[in-house]
């Protein structure tokens, strides 16, 4: 565990800064300037869209000049995206900040890969510890990301233009800390070229499938309850700043699992650790079901980022374990592709379904995608059992 590692564990937290401020305010935001009510979760649907879109460019860019720079790329166009977003809320155009979280996205498409360049920064006997503790940098989202949503929501003109300038000031200081980090050395451009399976080789895998469907699902009930949170609870008459306290909460939980879910990995296996985070899911939609009082959505939102957690670093150790290094862009597009394809729906129905359907649907229908899941992992954990007794 190096320098490295930290100071990427730092940027991953500033990155979860962007994005924790992101959620606690483009629903808000979205409602008080949509022409429409459904229309209230556009600007996170921009960010998600855009990230999506933004898959193929940032692996054209990590392979022509190598992760830091694509990364430093992506810190700038997180600075000019958040100075548009504040224009665009200061003058009370919509679909400016629309176009402002679209253009965030490919920030985001870079963010998504700091976890897998932490796995390279290690041997591969670390891997799964290096992932969990860079995602562990997340708990800096957790801290700062609400307070700054809070703090900053009525000091410069129209509501919340300030969270978008203090964004602008934490894209700069992401990309100090960025500029420090020591990255190895990229596969040949030959050894790229000769790397001949496509996509549909690789999806063909089942590990590589079941990882990637771990990811996205995982990610996709996650956001589609995180980003329905504000609303819902604004419904129920709560304040902002207990909205706050709850994606702060849930920001933990997503976290602070980092500092041992790879150590778990390594002695229990990834898939049992996936399989936890499937019930934790499950737990959550319970609890966000038995009522909407304050500690209920704690509980609730806590529990989801523990899901997350685990889904999420147990999918991306498992789908490291199925292409080869001069396969990474390729491999890591596709995951991101998929993850930002189910955000994309996942933040739309959020708003769509919250609003005219309500909180108790919503969490009946992620019940759905939690149980994909969950028989996604049986399925692969058979193969591999009906593998092992073939081999013996």
């Amino acid at each position: 565990m190096n320098k490295n590692l930290w100071l990427l564990a730092i940027a991953q937290g500033l990155f979860l800064t962007n994005n924790v401020v992101f959620i606690a305010i483009n629903g808000l935001v979205g409602l008080s300037l949509a022409p429409l009510g459904w229309m209230a979760t556009l600007p996170v649907t921009g960010y998600v869209v855009g990230s999506a879109l933004s898959t193929g460019l940032v692996a054209h860019t990590q392979a022509r000049w190598g992760r830091k720079m694509s990364f430093q790329l992506g810190l700038l166009v997180a600075l000019l995206s958040a100075l548009l977003g504040a224009w665009a809320v200061n003058s009370g155009n919509f679909w400016l900040l629309v176009t402002a979280t679209m253009i965030a996205g490919y920030y985001s498409a870079n963010g998504q890969l700091y976890r897998f360049a932490a796995a390279e920064l290690v041997g591969s006997a670390l891997r799964e510890k290096a992932i969990s503790l860079v995602l562990a940098g997340g708990l800096l989202g957790a801290i700062f990301g609400p307070n700054i949503a809070k703090y900053t929501r009525n000091i410069y003109g129209a509501p919340f233009t300030g969270a978008y300038l203090a964004l602008a000031l934490v894209a700069l200081l992401s990309m100090v800390v960025m500029g420090m980090v020591q990255f190895p050395p990229e596969p040949s451009k030959k050894a790229r070229h000769n790397s001949s399976r496509s996509v549909r080789e690789l999806l063909g895998q089942p590990v590589f499938l079941v990882a990637t469907m771990g990811i996205a699902l995982g990610y996709g009930v996650m956001n589609l309850l995180m980003a329905a949170t504000p609303l819902a609870m604004q419904v129920c008459s709560l304040q902002f700043s207990d909205a706050a306290l709850v994606l702060e909460w849930h920001v933990i939980g997503m976290f602070a699992p980092g500092f041992f879910t790879g150590h778990l990995i390594k002695r229990f296996g990834v898939l049992p650790i996936m399989g936890i985070g499937v019930l934790f899911n499950a737990l959550c939609i319970a609890i966000a079901l038995s009522g909407q009082d304050l500690h209920q959505f704690i509980a609730a939102l806590f529990l989801l980022g523990v899901g997350w957690n685990f889904l999420f670093t147990g999918g991306t150790t498992l789908a490291m374990q199925s292409y080869r290094p001069e396969e990474k862009d390729k491999a890591q597009a596709v995951i991101n592709f998929a993850v930002f394809a189910t955000m994309a729906v996942t933040s739309f129905a959020a708003g769509a379904l919250v609003t005219t359907q309500g909180w108790t649907l919503l969490n009946l229908g992620s019940l759905i995608p939690v149980g994909f899941t969950g028989l996604m992992l049986l399925w692969l954990a058979s193969l591999r059992r009906l593998k092992s007794r073939e081999s013996h």
